[in-house]
C-alpha cells in the first residue's frame, strides 16, 4: 500500500455522490474520516473501502442538522493535523414553489446547505493555512446559477456556495489552500427520490451518473479547476460567462443613478 496523501473528512458520506467521493479518494491514497447520520451505512461504506484499498477509514456519525454533532465535526477538523482535504457534500434539495414549499423544512436546508458547509469550511481553512497545504471541495449545483429552476430556496443555497467560494478562492490563493466549487446538474442518487421528484422521471439525457460526475469532478481538480461543472461541454462558455461577471462588476459603483431612471442628483465631492 502507498503512503498516505493524508486524510480526507467526506460529509454525506453514506451514500450516493459523498460515498463514491470516499471510494475514489482512497483508491488515489488518503485515508477518511465519513461522516453521515446513518451509522450502519457508513459502517457498510467503510467496510467495504477498507477491504477494497487497505486505507483507513474512520466514520463519525454527526447529524449536522444538531449543532453539538456539526461541533463535533468542527473540532475534528481544527484538531486533526492528519486531515488535508475536506469535502463538503452533505445537503439535500427540493423541487415546487413557494407557495407549496414547509417554511420549517426550508429552514432546515438552509441550516445544512449553507450554514453547516460554512462553519465546517470555517473550522478547517485556519488549521490548512496554518500548515500551508489543503483542499476543500464544496458540493454546490447548476441551480446556483440557475435559481429559477427546482426550488427557489435550494437554488439560494447553492448560489451561496458558489459566492463563498469565489470568495475563498480570492482569499485563500496564496495560502496553498486548493478550493474547488463543483456544480452537478441531474444525478443518478437517491437526491431525487428524498427530493419528491425521482430522477428517472427525467430525460436520460439529462442525468449523469454519479460515479462519471465524480471522476470528472476530480479530474476537474487535478487540472487546477476553481468551478468544475461536469456537464458543460464547452469550457469557453463558463470562461466567457465568468469574464462577463467580472467585467459588469467593475460598472456598479456609481455616485449617480443610470440615466435611464431619470433621477437628477450632484456627484458628491
Amino acid at each position: 500500500m502507498s503512503a498516505s496523501k493524508g486524510t480526507a473528512l467526506v460529509t454525506g458520506a453514506s451514500s450516493g455522490i459523498g460515498a463514491i467521493y470516499a471510494d475514489r479518494l482512497a483508491k488515489r491514497g488518503y485515508d477518511l474520516i465519513l461522516v453521515a447520520r446513518n451509522e450502519e451505512r457508513l459502517k457498510d461504506v467503510a467496510q467495504r473501502i477498507t477491504s477494497a484499498t487497505g486505507r483507513s477509514v474512520t466514520i463519525l456519525p454527526a447529524d449536522l442538522n444538531d449543532k453539538a454533532s456539526l461541533a463535533k465535526v468542527e473540532s475534528v477538523l481544527k484538531e486533526n493535523p492528519a486531515i488535508t482535504m475536506l469535502v463538503n457534500n452533505a445537503g439535500f434539495g427540493a423541487v415546487g414553489s413557494l407557495l407549496q414549499a414547509d417554511v420549517d423544512k426550508m429552514e432546515e436546508m438552509i441550516d445544512l446547505n449553507v450554514t453547516a458547509l460554512t462553519r465546517l469550511t470555517y473550522a478547517a481553512a485556519p488549521a490548512f493555512a496554518s500548515r500551508g497545504r489543503g483542499t476543500i471541495i464544496n458540493i454546490s449545483s447548476v441551480v446556483g446559477i440557475a435559481a429559477e429552476m427546482l426550488n427557489g430556496v435550494y437554488g439560494a443555497t447553492k448560489a451561496y456556495v458558489l459566492a463563498l467560494g469565489h470568495s475563498l478562492q480570492h482569499d485563500l490563493a496564496d495560502k496553498g489552500i486548493r478550493i474547488q466549487t463543483v456544480l452537478p446538474g441531474a444525478t443518478a442518487t437517491e437526491f431525487w427520490d428524498i427530493a419528491g421528484y425521482p430522477h428517472h422521471n427525467m430525460p436520460s439525457s439529462i442525468v449523469m451518473p454519479a460515479e462519471a460526475m465524480v471522476d470528472a469532478s476530480l479530474v476537474g481538480l487535478d487540472n487546477g479547476e476553481l468551478v468544475t461543472i461536469p456537464g458543460l461541454q464547452d469550457s469557453d462558455d463558463w470562461t466567457k460567462f465568468e469574464a462577463n461577471r467580472k467585467s459588469i462588476s467593475t460598472k456598479f459603483g456609481n455616485s449617480v443613478p443610470a440615466p435611464r431612471y431619470g433621477i437628477k442628483a450632484a456627484r458628491t465631492a
